[in-house]
């Protein structure tokens, strides 16, 4: 969702053909008509579920459309990296996307059926970021208490039964990763997790680059992977969101870069649901051959 532009509604969320939207950020209509958008060879999306890596994802884009330059970016964006690389599906964007010159980098968190067919005819590039969905879920709950466009949780325990039954932006996690994913071969994808650029971000960049053509000296590389570290993001204002406008995020709440680490549901779950997730989990995914690292002590 593009936190600068948003228009501030009831935190109504709109069912449209099995996926949830935001009331007053999407339009059923619109989002419909992104099916059949032109799409260019040159064209990047971003796929994610909320809370999965999009705004890492935003600044790398940039960094190595800029060769590691982080002040051609400052220069571009007044508010955030999402005026340079935007949510397709935000009310407006769409348009937006038909007149902008390449390459069109966009980001969504839409499910595979409302976006452009073309991306089936191998056109244009899509980069699945995945993360472990124990800490997508906790992050998520703390996202929704600094986002105004959403409902502000009860608790922790009233928001952790919505998100298992998809009664959030974004609906089920498992639908949306197995629907991607299940398409993987049919498209031009880059499949990569959020654990694997915790564990080692110069390597995962070099992928991202690699996928995306971009060729760059080692120096560039490693402007790239050091712009892109949580720590230094957290102090970047574009990567931060810090600028975005009080009325769309409530900054006082939280930061919107809160922690960026694995494992972080151990601190918020309860042996019971710990237990139900995990049952879930094995059931929805058990088709779908993807491994997680839950813990940060799991990294070599």
């Amino acid at each position: 969702m593009d936190v600068n532009e948003v228009k501030i509604h009831d935190h109504e969320l709109v069912p449209h053909k099995g996926f949830k939207l935001i009331n007053g950020t999407h339009d059923p209509d619109d989002v419909d008509q992104i099916y059949n958008l032109e799409t260019r060879d040159s064209d990047v999306f971003v796929v994610t579920y909320p809370k999965s890596g999009t705004i890492w994802m935003q600044q790398i884009l940039l960094l190595l459309e800029a060769k590691g330059d982080l002040t051609a970016i400052s220069k571009l964006s007044k508010y955030s990296n999402a005026e340079l690389v935007p949510w397709i599906e935000v009310y407006g964007h769409r348009q937006m996307f038909i007149t902008a010159p390449s390459p069109r980098m966009r980001v969504s968190h839409l499910p595979f059926q409302f976006m452009p067919s073309a991306l089936s005819q191998k056109k244009g590039k899509v980069i699945y970021v995945a993360r472990n969905p124990k800490d997508v879920l906790v992050s998520y709950f703390y996202f929704h208490k600094v986002a105004n466009m959403l409902e502000t949780p009860t608790d922790f325990d009233d928001f952790f039964d919505k998100f298992m039954r998809g009664d959030v932006f974004g609906s089920s996690w498992f639908e949306h990763i197995k629907t991607w994913y299940s398409h993987k071969d049919d498209i031009n994808m880059l499949f990569i997790t959020y654990e694997e650029m915790i564990q080692d971000l110069h390597s995962a960049v070099e992928r991202i680059a690699l996928f995306l053509g971009k060729e760059l000296t080692d120096e560039q590389l490693a402007d790239v992977v050091k712009h892109s570290t949580f720590n230094n993001m957290k102090n970047i204002p574009q990567a931060n969101y810090e600028r975005v406008p009080g009325e769309l995020l409530s900054h006082h709440q939280g930061r919107f870069m809160r922690k960026g680490t694995i494992g972080d549901w151990k601190s918020h779950f309860t042996v019971a649901q710990n237990e139900m997730f995990d049952k879930v989990f094995h059931g929805e995914m058990a088709d779908i051959p993807l491994f997680f690292i839950w813990d940060i002590k799991d990294i070599a």
